[in-house]
């Protein structure tokens, strides 16, 4: 054949025939053409719309609305698209105040060019300047790098550290002159560890198990006992689900109940606590429902993982359907880019991303991928759409639990059913009562109906209507929550995958350009798959994200969980690993922590494992003076930083130790099944079915935090109160990090909540009933079981001094003195932290 590639060498570029005629092509009919009608403001400094066409380079990056032309595809090519009148985008180039339009040969000839490749000489020594980094220098981002995997550092002091992560560590402190705070006593280090994994604090008898283990395993067994607890996936889902922005309601309008989100839940507790190998929560969360599975709770699990593309802040009332789509795959871009990538993608759903090297382009090739798959989908109510659920594949056991709870339900369906036709007969009745002729006197005449009539009808008429329209709502609520299925929020592939055309300025009905379906090319250079033209791709992107070569998603979260343990990630910008985000204060600590995880299966368990053991991690909290003042923000770990526990932590162990917490809660979070939930149940309400959580089960109180609703739309209700006060993440946002705050109204929350005044309550009590009659032990095992540590001689004596100031109390007396003594421990900063 005679059109094979040009070839460079030694420098000199070599043309075959095709290449010389193509582009003799273009500068006797392009190059003229580009000149006279293009360059006005296409050229040099004058780039309307960011497109330069004076240079190859220029049209190939493209401008705002994307690449202006596709080589060997004029029909899909934004030049070919506004240059004629009939285009769809409404754009006609040039502009009328520059002349008269292209005449059709101009157009054919445009056409031909394309058709041909688009051979363009036109070379350019600088080409045109983004605005953020170029693919060339994006490359050599550091985040953007082949995780490396570096030899652990010698260091002077040998014996200190345990670990490679010591290693890291102690070389950079000895860098810079410092050294490592001394050991942790042991209650310190077990509250620590035990909150850092399990989100609650140790017993008494842990405790005591541990401070008597002599043993050099002594650590190891803790942790391996820890991460084996089912309360680890109820602390560590909790983290997830920040990223996630999960809640149990639907967008943030008319509190739509997300009735179904309580499985994703409970599949991220399960992945957790099962140490699911990571790479795997990924594939199953964006592709789930393509995968092979082995059994049917492996696919089950697959399908409810893909909630996860569909449980954030998903609006559902719009009126511009293809607006609302383009709305929703931005999203899920968005929550990609969160949480896998480390990258902001959002803005660059309009332009270049301002700093990074990622392109409009790059993102409408991600647009195509979840463009070819479905999410929602328009309920009939008014405006209202709603995300898709799809029905469980069932096993034997699965169908007869459900069959069981489904004959309960028709139990109560025929009952209510019965009582309405009998309320209807009554009413019918008392309607003939009413329209029978008056005699004389000016009663009815009488009728053969089987009750006595009424001595008031229209009272009873009145009553009778009022019952049948609460038995009518009743039906409809039992019809709302019939167990006659097993439905799950879940995407599926659309019926005709292709690929994303640009939104210019992010508007979807100004559409661009195509864009091939693909990836981020900053992040990978290597050939990307060719997608199918009867799938969406989703399955490709999945494992793209999981290449052993990828740069970001295991280096974003190892970072993550280091940050749990260490309050600071060793990159600062958990969620942004661009031009403007932190480096990394130990660069080859992250990579060998990256590296671990991938080479230990995607193990999150056995990364946790690691850094718990590491002397690092055992260093005391205890400030040393020279390292505040060269370090102040302790990047160079000098010592563990004390935490606040978060919202959930602290009910949680506010339950724990009050002995009032039960083990457990999985299920459904909103109550729906208590009428006075739901509202909103008449078919012909143009809104769709609300919830107000004004009754909750009354176990659910005294369940761990992680089981109680999320409301999208406003402050956490009843039992989760206390997320309102300490900085629980609002659903509408999907971040790794949050704040700690310290405001007045959480010092108010503490002294003034029935909650916190109840469970100290139930605290005294159980204090009270410990057999020995002296305060002193009683004191001895109340703080072991609050603060997990033996009281000082000082605090017993002041606490003995506060329970016996009034002379001869009575028993109520007592026991109020010895609550208020358990509220004022609950409400310390040292019930409050971890140290």
């Amino acid at each position: 054949m005679l059109c094979v590639a040009a070839l460079t060498c030694a420098g000199v570029r070599v043309l075959n025939a095709a290449d010389t005629a193509g582009e003799a092509f273009f500068e006797s009919k392009i190059r003229p053409l580009l000149v006279a009608r293009c360059y006005k403001c296409h050229s040099g400094d004058k780039t309307k719309g960011k497109l330069a066409l004076d240079t190859r380079t220029g049209w190939q990056n493209g401008g705002i609305s994307g690449p202006a032309i596709l080589p060997g595809n004029p029909k899909e090519s934004l030049l070919i698209q506004v240059v004629r009148p009939t285009n769809i985008r409404g754009l006609l180039m040039p502009p009328k105040d520059q002349g008269d339009k292209l005449s059709d040969a101009d157009v054919a000839n445009l056409i031909q060019w394309i058709a041909m490749g688009a051979p363009d000489p036109r070379e350019v020594a600088a080409p045109q300047k983004r605005s953020g980094m170029t693919l060339e220098e994006g490359r050599k981002h550091w985040a953007f790098q082949p995780i490396a995997r570096p030899t652990p550092p010698v260091v002077k002091h040998r014996a200190w550290p345990r670990s490679p992560i010591d290693q890291f560590v102690l070389a950079q402190l000895e860098t810079n002159g410092l050294p490592p705070a001394a050991d942790s006593d042991r209650h310190p280090w077990l509250r620590r560890v035990t909150f850092d994994i399990t989100g609650l604090p140790p017993t008494p008898e842990e405790i005591a198990a541990f401070v008597g283990d002599p043993t050099p395993q002594a650590h190891e067994r803790v942790v391996d006992r820890l991460i084996a607890s089912p309360a680890f996936g109820e602390k560590w889902a909790r983290h997830w689900l920040d990223i996630v922005g999960y809640a149990d309601e639907i967008g943030v309008a008319n509190t739509v109940p997300a009735i179904h989100a309580w499985r994703y839940r409970d599949y991220v507790i399960r992945a957790f606590n099962t140490d699911k190998p990571f790479d795997q929560f990924i594939r199953e969360q964006v592709a789930g429902d393509l995968l092979p599975a082995s059994s049917i709770d492996q696919h089950r699990d697959a399908i409810i993982a893909t909630g996860f593309l569909l449980l954030g802040e998903i609006h559902i009332v719009e009126a511009d359907k293809l607006q609302q789509r383009a709305d929703v795959v931005d999203h899920q871009i968005q929550k990609i880019g969160t949480a896998f990538l480390g990258q902001t993608l959002g803005c660059v759903r309009c332009h270049d991303h301002k700093f990074d090297p990622i392109t409009v382009g790059d993102y409408y090739g991600l647009a195509g991928i979840f463009n070819s798959s479905e999410s929602v989908y328009v309920t009939g109510r008014g405006v209202w759409s709603s995300i898709l659920a799809t029905d469980l594949p069932e096993s034997p056991t699965h169908r007869a639990e459900r069959e069981l709870a489904l004959r309960a339900h028709s139990k109560n369906v025929a009952r209510l059913k019965q009582e309405h036709a009998q309320l209807e007969k009554e009413l019918a009745e008392v309607n003939k009562q009413l329209a029978a002729p008056a005699t004389k006197t000016g009663a009815a005449e009488p009728s053969a109906i089987s009750t006595p009539p009424a001595a008031d009808p229209k009272a009873r008429k009145a009553e009778l209507e009022k019952k049948l329209a609460d038995l009518t709502n009743h039906l409809r609520h039992l019809d709302y929550i019939e167990p006659k299925s097993t439905p799950v929020y879940a995407i599926r592939e659309a019926a005709a995958p292709a690929d994303a055309h640009i939104h210019v300025r992010g508007n979807a009905r100004a559409p661009g350009a195509a864009v091939p379906r693909g990836f981020i090319r900053v992040m990978d250079p290597a050939p990307w798959p060719k997608f199918s033209t009867t799938a969406s791709g989703r399955i490709e992107l999945a494992n793209w994200l999981v290449r052993a070569d990828h740069p970001l998603p295991a280096r974003v979260t190892a970072n993550r969980i280091w940050q749990k343990f260490f309050g600071e990630g060793l990159v600062r910008s958990l969620d942004y690993y661009g031009a403007r985000g932190e480096r990394p204060s130990h660069p080859e600590l992250l990579d060998w922590l990256a590296g671990e995880f991938i080479r230990n299966g995607w193990s999150q368990k056995k990364l946790i494992r690691q850094i718990t053991l590491s002397r690092a991690y055992q260093m005391s909290s205890t400030q040393n003076l020279a390292a505040a003042a060269r370090d102040p923000d302790n990047r160079l770990l000098a010592r563990m930083p004390p935490r606040r526990l978060d919202a959930e932590a602290i009910r949680d162990a506010v339950l724990a130790v009050s002995g009032d917490l039960l083990s457990g809660g999985n299920g459904p979070a909103l109550a729906l099944h208590f009428f006075e939930n739901v509202g909103g149940l008449d078919p012909k309400n143009p809104n769709p079915v609300s919830y107000a959580l004004k009754k909750f089960p009354e176990d659910q109180l005294r369940r761990r935090a992680i089981y109680l609703p999320v409301i999208r739309s406003g402050a956490q209700p009843g039992p989760a109160e206390v997320r309102n006060l300490f900085d629980f993440v609002a659903p509408t946002e999907m971040t790794s990090h949050r704040p700690s705050t310290t405001v007045a109204t959480q010092a108010l929350f503490l002294m003034n909540s029935e909650f916190i005044r109840t469970q100290a309550g139930k605290l005294a009590d159980w204090a009270l009933k410990q057999d020995a009659a002296d305060d002193d032990v009683r004191l001895a095992k109340l703080y072991l079981r609050t603060l997990n540590r033996p009281a000082t001689q000082t605090e017993q004596d002041s606490a003995r001094q506060f329970l016996n100031a009034t002379e001869k109390p009575s028993a109520s007396q007592r026991r109020d003195a010895w609550a208020a003594y358990c509220h004022a421990l609950l409400s310390s900063n040292e019930f409050l932290f971890r140290l």
